[in-house]
């Protein structure tokens, strides 16, 4: 008798809830705006977050009610990135934010007529399959990247671990620009004497394993790798009293010591004005150059230098600056 009496609150609740659905996914289409945007974001992590965050930041400082978002997340999936896209085409979105590799590579696929710009993408060429890659991709893709000075990461290694001899690489096989990073700084590394070991997962599943085996190494290296940085807590409960530097900020505060990071909300905003030009028609999608970050940040984890015992009053003295934790804040 009492589930009769609920069922129709339950009717009615649903029904508010449904309506509710209905009222976003139009509010979200933006009907009214004069241009629409689709983000395809490939998963979640601070670091993919905070670009999407500053894209959106900058065009609504630039059109206000004019411009309406489709955010859609893939969780790590690349064939979700197709679908996302292949939904945005069939929308006609006036353009598409594809925010790191697997989304470029699912948008290049899905549309060689709507404006495409790329963010949190390391290398274009090696994304793309491009040889020589010289800098501008052409046809409707451009974007920004965000590559760290990898010279400056190993010298970033060498002061703070000099009497380290090995150094184990730790990323994704099936991020290509993982690959890309790990070849470089392995150069990078070597010419300042190190032995180097590449240690690669191929998805989440076998992190925690992988990087156990890493932590055998005096000291780990983590690129900027989108599984990795959404898999900091695996990695942390797997190296022990191993220390690692990352490749960017989010991997840092989660599983690092330290890091010569880039703002990934900075290069959200400026691919925010690459994509503010293209819409009034001020630019050619065609001709615009990737865009670098043009400021690098040294950064340590109070919690892990802590546990190590590491010396943070010398690390701040060499103008590195504390990353907030949750247990500083």
């Amino acid at each position: 008798m009492k589930n009769r009496k609920l069922q129709p609150l339950f009717s009615a609740l649903l029904a508010l809830v449904l309506i509710s659905g209905v009222l976003m996914t139009a509010a979200s289409c933006g009907s009214s705006a004069k241009y629409t945007v689709g983000i395809c974001q490939l998963s979640t992590h601070d670091a993919l977050d905070a670009a999407t965050r500053g894209f959106i930041d900058e065009l609504k400082k630039e059109f206000g009610d004019d411009i309406a978002f489709i955010e859609q997340n893939a969780q790590g999936q690349s064939d979700t990135c197709t679908s996302i896209i292949n939904s945005f085409v069939t929308k006609k979105v006036d353009l598409i934010l594809a925010n790191a590799t697997g989304a470029l590579q699912a948008a290049a696929s899905g549309t060689n007529t709507i404006p495409i710009l790329g963010t949190s993408i390391t290398e274009y060429g090696t994304a793309l399959g491009i040889e020589n890659f010289s800098g501008t991709v052409g046809g409707n893709i451009s974007g920004t990247s965000d590559l760290a000075p990898l010279d400056q990461q190993a010298q970033m290694l060498q002061d703070l671990f000099p009497d380290a001899k090995t150094v184990a690489l730790l990323y994704c096989s099936s991020e290509a620009n993982s690959e890309y990073q790990v070849k470089v700084i392995r150069e990078e590394l070597e010419k300042r004497g190190y032995t180097c070991e590449e240690f690669a997962f191929t998805d989440s599943n076998d992190v925690t394993t992988v990087s156990a085996a890493a932590a055998a190494k005096d000291v780990i290296y983590v690129p900027t790798d989108n599984t990795a940085a959404s898999c900091t807590g695996a990695i942390l409960g797997s190296i022990g009293d191993t220390p690692l530097i990352a490749g960017e900020k989010g991997i840092c505060t989660g599983c690092g010591v330290a890091t010569l990071s880039i703002d990934y909300y900075d290069i959200g905003v400026a691919t925010g004005k690459m994509a503010a030009k293209i819409l009034k028609g001020e630019a050619d999608i065609s001709e615009l150059p990737i865009a670098y970050a043009e400021t690098f940040t040294k950064m340590y984890n109070p919690d892990r230098c802590k546990a190590l015992k590491i010396d943070t009053a010398a690390l701040e003295a060499a103008g590195f600056v504390a990353i907030e934790t949750e247990s500083a804040s």
